[in-house]
């Protein structure tokens, strides 16, 4: 029996719909009403009082939430709204205007951190992007071999976005230290899936965002910087929440703080930071490395239905370098997907992967099963002939 199907009656969407999508959107935690609801009756009955009352602090504190998941300490992590800016965060603490201006990247990023760090070249930044031959996976030593001592940042993903790979990145980091570059880990697509722990990894920042495999909601992101390094680097992207004495209005020069503050800019985004509790709860304790027993063999249940079918499967074979999505390159993917989802089957589509079917800790086998036995039944029906684009 399967013991975590258990949480399936903590998320409502699952009543209704086949929830194969965690990898873009984690289903809502039903405790999220009351969450929302604790907000509201805060600022309702409390009034400008409730920042005294937990609020400032909470940009840190539920980050330890975070923390306990992916191996940080207590107060080593600060939220933020998004995973690009807390990329731009980081960068702000570094000068491109020197020698070692170089940032590596590949091509298989998210499209926002390329974006974000292709705009860092007006100021002084020399990227080199790393191109993938199949669109899919990045050789390991291209990476390594890219890396010298002009290199200053490797913001690398632990697992990719489009295909699912999990990236070796503890060669990446010790690499990278080697020639005296910093690696910022993007974690989004592992976290809440795959286990790993940031101050084993050594690596000096990690990011990622809640709302996907830890179910916690938009409009939160994490920052983790390694804690020896905290006091060497200094923002230009900061605000009065890295001060250390914010409630004085202090005009001018800001004093930042040594902590994880130090990473802090402006006024916090406090809806968000209580939505995203539940999730977080929840992924702690029904624990990764269950979550990844199940998700290891769910996954492979879907490569192997989808090899018996004859489509192609853009993910690792070998479950140890894949996370945990599929994507399945079936004829008309595009259109496919849109059939699933008007039968709320919930997936998503990326141009050169195909359909990501991305079951959870609350996914049952025959949701598996179901969600490819309907593809077979669009495509053998033509099903997907009514997603076509007018030419």
């Amino acid at each position: 029996m399967d013991q975590l199907l258990e949480w399936r009656k903590e998320f409502p969407i699952l009543e209704k719909t086949t929830y194969l999508i965690s990898n873009s959107l984690g289903a809502m935690p039903r405790a999220v009403y009351d969450q929302m609801k604790n907000y509201a009756d805060a600022w309702g009955s409390r009034g400008v009082r409730a920042w005294e009352e937990g609020w400032w602090e909470m940009a840190v504190a539920v980050g330890d939430k975070v923390g306990a998941i992916i191996g940080a300490g207590p107060g080593e992590i600060s939220l933020h709204q998004n995973v690009t800016l807390t990329q731009a965060i980081i960068s702000s603490s570094f000068d491109f205007f020197s020698r070692r201006n170089k940032v590596i990247l590949t091509d298989l990023e998210f499209p926002s951190t390329i974006y974000f760090y292709m705009e860092q070249r007006r100021s002084g930044a020399r990227v080199e992007l790393l191109k993938s031959e199949d669109g899919l996976h990045i050789p390991l030593e291209h990476v390594l071999a890219a890396i010298d001592d002009t290199t200053l940042l490797v913001p690398i993903s632990l697992v990719l976005f489009r295909s699912a790979t999990l990236v070796a990145a503890r060669a990446i980091i010790e690499r990278a230290h080697k020639f005296g570059a910093h690696v910022i880990l993007d974690c989004f697509q592992a976290a809440g899936t795959v286990p790993f722990n940031v101050r084993v990894l050594e690596t000096d920042f990690a990011v990622g965002g809640v709302l996907k495999w830890l179910c916690g909601g938009p409009g939160v992101a994490y920052l983790y910087v390694r804690p020896d390094l905290r006091a060497k680097f200094s923002p230009r992207i900061s605000g009065w929440l890295a001060h250390k004495r914010p409630f004085n209005f202090e005009a001018a020069p800001l004093d930042a703080r040594n902590d994880s503050y130090r990473f802090l800019n402006g006024t916090p985004h406090i809806p968000a930071l209580y939505a995203c509790q539940p999730g977080l709860e929840i992924i702690h304790k029904v624990g990764v490395g269950a979550i990844r027993e199940k998700s290891v063999r769910q996954t492979s249940q879907l490569i192997e239905g989808a090899l018996r079918r004859g489509w192609r499967a853009n993910s690792p074979r070998d479950s140890s370098e894949r996370g945990g999505t599929v994507s399945i390159d079936c004829p008309h993917a595009m259109e496919v997907k849109n059939e699933l989802i008007a039968r709320d089957i919930l997936v998503d589509y990326r141009p050169g992967a195909g359909i990501r079917i991305s079951p959870h800790f609350y996914n049952t086998d025959e949701e598996v099963d179901f969600s490819l036995a309907q593809i077979d039944e669009i495509l053998s029906s033509r099903a997907w002939e009514r997603h076509l684009q007018p030419a």
